[in-house]
């Protein structure tokens, strides 16, 4: 295309051709560059950047510069027109600067702007700058082809903001829907130790029948673990709201990490006896962690194992990375499917389809505490093999 032809010899079938690329592109940054270089050769400009306004109002968010000519290390707020933004937002027209030279002046220190409006679903929402160093200055021509691309980056814009809202609408929906399964779950997780508890206490009471020394420690004992394993669950679903608002206070001290592992192990051995346990650990240096919580997080994935792979052996790979010591917790249970692994930490979140009973915390719990010690989990599993768990902790920071 030659760049001293006038903007009249743009035919409908070259800017058709554009538009459509920019259309098909998903990731609206990669439209805006297709549109911005297919025009450049008559629109000449040096810099360019997007101002938004925050979401108070108070000020301008850069969500988009690109430095594609002279001075494109120039750092100068002059070279991305933050200045000229807020005059185009304040007087929500478009505005143009232009710089004279004096003596051996830098054509950087000669910046040609042009700001232009951007409007997002009818509301002033930000500008469009673009600079020139030393000119030429702005034609009417030119004015009227940058008022066409800002118009197309106002609806690239437009049209990400729905893709956010459709985004954060599905999160919303799918958000509602687990919680509305943990209703009617936790209901179900409630009613079941409450009957065992109302159901073998009243037995106790009754006065019509006589009950062996033998038959009573039978029902107290059951008495006792129900009441246990309601105790757990609301403490769960006590512990889950305190994660989620941030209100739990940590407690971090320098601890082994294979010490905690194997103290838990051992707690979970005198409640399930028959369960095969394989420690797999280097020497490990000490982290900086809170004991209580980190117990918390390898007791739930005991919980999980037995629960979800009865029968599999556990094993426990304990590993010193670089500035990370890394845990491998692996069974050989029947796996999860990978479409549902992206969701398994989230709150409330259950696999479909499996007939145990859960209450879709206990990921989540162990999730918010790893977090909480700057660290990461994560899950890989291939169904019929197994899942195994990743634990990754800091070795020298104190989160």
């Amino acid at each position: 295309m030659n760049s001293n032809a006038p903007l009249d010899t743009y035919t409908l079938s070259q800017i058709h051709s554009t538009l459509q690329a920019v259309v098909r592109k998903e990731d609206w940054k990669e439209g805006l560059d297709i549109l911005l270089a297919s025009f450049r050769d008559e629109f000449v400009y040096d810099n360019v950047a997007i101002y938004t306004l925050d979401a108070q109002a108070n000020g301008f968010d850069v969500i988009y510069a690109r430095a594609v000519g002279r001075g494109k290390h120039a750092e100068a707020d002059a070279s991305w027109g933050e200045g000229i933004a807020g005059h185009v937002v304040e007087k929500k027209e478009i505005i143009i600067e232009t710089s004279h030279a004096h003596g051996d002046t830098s054509r950087l220190d000669l910046p040609h702007l042009i700001g232009l409006p951007l409007y997002i679903g009818g509301r002033l929402s930000g500008a469009l700058v673009f600079v020139r160093f030393a000119g030429p200055v702005y034609t009417t021509e030119h004015i009227r082809l940058a008022s066409l691309i800002s118009l197309w980056t106002a609806s690239l814009l437009e049209r990400k903001a729905l893709q956010d809202a459709r985004v954060e609408l599905e999160s919303v929906q799918r958000q509602m829907r687990l919680q509305d399964d943990f209703v009617s779950t936790i209901s179900h997780e409630l009613r079941t130790p409450l009957g065992f508890i109302k159901g073998y206490s009243t037995s106790l009471l009754r006065q019509d029948t006589t009950w062996d020394e033998k038959t009573q420690h039978e029902f107290l004992t059951i008495i006792d673990e129900e009441t246990d394993r309601l105790a757990q669950l609301i403490e769960n679903m006590l512990e889950s709201a305190r994660l989620q608002s941030k209100t739990i206070q940590f407690k971090f001290q320098p601890l082994r990490l294979d010490a905690l592992i194997r103290d838990v192990a051992l707690r979970v051995r005198v409640h399930n006896p028959a369960l095969e346990i394989k420690p797999e650990f280097e020497d490990m240096p000490p982290i900086l962690g809170d004991s209580v919580r980190l117990s918390q997080v390898f007791e739930n994935l005991f919980v999980n194992a037995i629960k979800y792979a009865p029968g599999s052996p556990i094993i426990i790979h304990l590993e010193r990375g670089k500035n990370s010591v890394r845990v491998a917790f692996a069974d050989n249970g029947p796996g999860i499917s990978q479409g549902y692994l992206p969701f398994i930490f989230e709150r409330f979140y259950r696999v479909p389809g499996q007939s145990i009973t859960g209450t879709g915390l206990g990921l989540y719990i162990c999730k918010q505490i790893i977090l909480a010690h700057h660290g990461k989990i994560w899950a890989e599993s291939i169904m019929s093999q197994g899942t195994t768990f990743f634990i990754e902790l800091p070795i020298d920071s104190m989160p």
